[in-house]
């Protein structure tokens, strides 16, 4: 099929007009987009607080008020420091132990469960971490889930609750 230089003229006519027709719609149309009211069916249910609260408790949320809510934050803040001050207290030879929950999902490495550990102060080198993996064979048997480390812990002892 050949193109010749009036099917090109009429085709840029075409979308010439088409686009000043959309134009002037949009400029001098209607600003704000009026209802058909083909849509009467469907109720507008205006719930009361109540009505709002039982609707969500039936299906499992919890509703707390903005007293309530503060108060729940400041026990839980309460109950971190008595835990913090009690784990002071059992650590009398002066060392800071980190502890973290690790958690390992489907398609991570070695390389990437070093970087966590060492992000989160428990080792010193993920790399190192990743090559004493490597040199036990075991870098292909990285077990999915969450686990609790501690920087108190051997590199065997990691090695052995994260690997299988």
């Amino acid at each position: 099929m050949t193109v010749t230089s009036n099917t090109l003229r009429s085709f840029a006519a075409g979308i010439l007009i088409s686009t000043s027709l959309i134009g002037a719609v949009y400029l001098f149309g209607p600003s704000e987009a009026k209802s058909t009211g083909k849509v009467e069916s469907a109720k507008v249910e205006k719930l009361s607080e109540d009505d709002m609260v039982k609707n969500l408790t039936s299906k499992g949320y919890v509703i707390h008020t903005e007293d309530q809510w503060k108060k729940q934050l400041q026990a839980m803040n309460e109950k971190k420091e008595d835990k913090t001050a009690e784990k002071k207290e059992d650590n009398t030879d002066g060392k800071v132990i980190y502890k973290t929950m690790l958690t390992v999902s489907t398609g991570m490495t070695s390389i990437d469960v070093g970087n966590a550990l060492e992000k989160a102060n428990i080792i010193k080198s993920g790399l190192d971490f990743y090559k004493e993996v490597e040199n036990r064979g075991v870098e292909n048997d990285l077990r999915p889930g969450t686990f609790e480390v501690e920087s108190g812990m051997t590199t065997d002892e990691i090695i052995s609750t994260i690997f299988k």
